[in-house]
């Protein structure tokens, strides 16, 4: 059994990454898809809802919000500000 003084730090390990060539590049296009999935998660643990409550809220099923919040599929805008309505929140896109 491995101690867990043995373990790997997340900090350890993004240097690692961030030495492979091409990964810092592909962290920087993909930061506004993280932003995003990190404040969608965010808010509905805020709401204390679970995937498949807030996919009922929004006429949809669980897998589709396990997709979103794994980054596995990409909102549409309609589907962004379904889920803002279902979650009682204001939605913001901007451009900075």
């Amino acid at each position: 059994m491995r101690n867990i003084n043995d373990l790997t730090t997340w900090k350890d390990y993004e240097k690692k990454l961030l030495k492979r060539k091409g990964f810092k590049k592909l962290s920087q296009d993909n930061e506004p898809k993280f932003q995003l999935i990190r404040s969608l998660i965010n808010a509905r643990l805020k709401k204390n809802l679970s995937q498949k409550e807030l996919a009922r809220r929004i006429g949809s099923k669980q897998p589709v919000i396990s997709r979103l919040e794994n980054m596995e599929s990409y909102p549409t805008l309609s589907l962004l500000e379904r889920i803002s309505f279902a979650l009682n929140t204001k939605l913001h896109i901007y451009f900075q």
